[in-house]
């Protein structure tokens, strides 16, 4: 049997064009979209019953295409711990808690990258707090997709010095014909091998330069820039180790200012945001990973921050919520989200408001619908905590 609902919405972003949608009619069967219409066919429908949600703004889910799961953003100096039965209820603690974090702020896509195989393993066998977020993982063995480090991490150190010889890594891109490749990449010599070697998607890519840039718009190479590791950087430059993502409070501790670090930061975030707006014009895939998990860069609200550096490159609202939920989607193949278009799930975030309040308002959602339907694991002004 089908069952049709009707969603008045105020406006919506499909995720897919740059166009803001006023006065919308979403007719939804069976989970599905079904037709996009006008607020004004409502009358002559001859419905009475419908959401009415006039007053809000619709938007595709969100998703974050790098984070850990099992790791904590919380501040201060990281010891290695033994692999003992404390640490491992730890993760899965933290598994959890961050998986709720990313729901309820609307990121109901993520690509985890660095969670232990007996984490999952447990965390498969017990009843799992979410079931509305869609999991992609990426390692170097298993997984969905095949994930390398070509070179250091921008945020481990500023040499950006390869680590594979070049014969080595093909070798290893070659045996991984049947997966997306997504290689950490950071100067314009390791973006190049990369590229070179047919690698599908760039993450980080800091200062990999211009005609980089250009070979990934010939060949439609997805860029996952992390604009939020430099953002993290700088922000934490002048207390040393202590201050990062200065738009949570929860992640503040004081430390020791770092020489010439602030300025570092700077520049690298500077540059970065440049090679984003070179991006654009030359129509690079580009799509939303907040490194979350690293210190400073909290789960879940991580997201609206990146959204808003994507904004200072001259991305507009429309474009900036597709890099961070369609292009994304489409590219770990989550078909459960991504773009609100006809025969697609009825999947949205329901913002209280205007377009003129995004993206700031996705950090206060009025609601999550899954497949045409409230979502039965969402709660407003959840209350959260760091270990």
């Amino acid at each position: 049997m089908n069952q049709t609902q009707l969603i008045l919405a105020g406006s919506l972003i499909d995720g897919c064009s740059t166009a803001v949608h006023k006065d919308i009619l979403l007719t939804v069967v069976n989970g599905l979209v079904t037709a996009i219409d006008r607020g004004s066919d409502l009358s002559r429908m001859g419905r009475e019953s419908f959401d009415d949600l006039s007053h809000c703004t619709l938007v595709p889910p969100l998703v974050d295409c790098s984070l850990a799961l099992a790791r904590s953003p919380a501040m201060g100096n990281r010891k290695p711990m033994p692999n003992t039965l404390p640490r491992f209820k730890d993760e899965i603690t933290l598994y959890e808690r961050h998986i709720r974090y990313c729901h309820d702020h609307g990121v109901l896509g993520v690509v985890d990258n660095g969670t232990p195989d007996e984490v999952l393993a447990a965390v498969r066998t017990g009843a799992q707090q979410d079931k509305e977020v869609v999991i992609r993982r990426g390692r170097e063995t298993g997984g969905d997709f095949f994930r390398l480090a070509l070179s250091a991490d921008i945020g481990s150190t500023p040499n950006l010095i390869q680590t594979l010889p070049d014969n080595h890594f093909k070798h290893l891109l070659l045996k991984e014909k049947q997966r997306k490749k997504v290689i950490i990449a950071n100067g314009p010599q390791a973006v190049a091998a990369a590229l070179a070697a047919g690698c599908d998607a760039i993450e980080q890519g800091y200062m990999m330069g211009a005609d980089n840039l250009a070979r990934m718009a010939d060949k439609q190479v997805l860029w996952i820039p992390s604009l939020m590791r430099a953002k993290n950087g700088l922000d934490s430059a002048t207390a040393g180790d202590g201050i990062g993502c200065r738009f949570s409070l929860r992640a503040a501790s004081l430390g020791n200012p770092l020489p010439g670090a602030e300025s570092y930061w700077k520049q690298v975030l500077t540059d970065q945001l440049e090679q984003l707006r070179l991006a654009r014009e030359l129509d690079v895939p580009t799509a939303v990973g907040t490194g979350a998990g690293n210190p400073g860069i909290l789960h879940g609200e991580s997201v609206v921050e990146e959204l808003k550096l994507f904004l200072k490159a001259g991305y507009c609202l429309a474009e900036a919520l597709g890099c961070a939920s369609e292009h994304g989607a489409r590219f770990f193949d989550m078909k459960e989200l991504g773009a609100l278009q006809i025969g697609r799930p009825a999947t949205f975030l329901v913002t209280r408001g205007t377009p003129h309040q995004l993206p700031r308002k996705l950090a206060y959602l009025e609601n999550i619908y899954v497949n045409g339907t409230p979502s039965r694991f969402y709660r407003k002004n959840p209350v959260k905590v760091i270990h």
